[in-house]
């Protein structure tokens, strides 16, 4: 990779890890896991970074996320899990905002993956129908759908008539 290329490669890191990262914790809902999802995005970006919109790599690089994210979901789902219970030296932490924060990622961890990500992509990331469907590579019809239905249903789980609100403040 050229030096100009690396220098930017570096530079985006430097802006946008903290935003790759938020919606890769809301994905997976392990802060670990996500950690490792940022880090296999980048990798994968990293090694295509000449081919990349250089005026906007962002919208690149989140959907390697997104469909990182979905081919290890699909793993997953065939192999064993073990489950450590939640560590937490610092002792929880009794802010309502977390408080609610948790109780939201909660219900969205409860989502199937793709409604999930519809979600994430459209309330936290604010992307708009046809981008969601395009970062997702499905139809503006499945975004739509999947969003109502997501949003039905975290009303249900949350108790709470505007679900959308409390996605866009995780």
């Amino acid at each position: 990779m050229a030096a100009r290329d690396e220098a930017a490669f570096e530079a985006f890191v430097a802006a946008r890890s903290g935003d790759l990262l938020r919606t890769a914790v809301l994905l997976t809902r392990d802060p670990g896991h996500a950690e490792d999802l940022v880090q296999t995005a980048l990798v994968t970006a990293y090694r295509r970074w000449s081919r990349i919109d250089a005026a906007d790599p962002y919208p690149y690089v989140r959907r390697v996320l997104v469909t990182s994210a979905a081919s290890w979901w699909r793993l997953r789902t065939t192999q064993e899990i073990v489950a450590l219970p939640p560590h937490d030296p610092a002792g929880p932490d009794a802010t309502e905002d977390v408080a609610e924060r948790e109780l939201v990622a909660d219900a969205l961890a409860t989502l199937p993956p793709r409604m999930r990500a519809v979600l994430v992509l459209r309330y936290a990331e604010d992307l708009s129908e046809a981008a969601t469907a395009e970062t997702l590579g499905c139809s503006v019809h499945t975004v739509r759908s999947q969003t109502v239905r997501g949003l039905a249903r975290l009303r249900v789980l949350l108790a709470d008539p505007a679900p959308a609100a409390l996605l866009e403040e995780c």
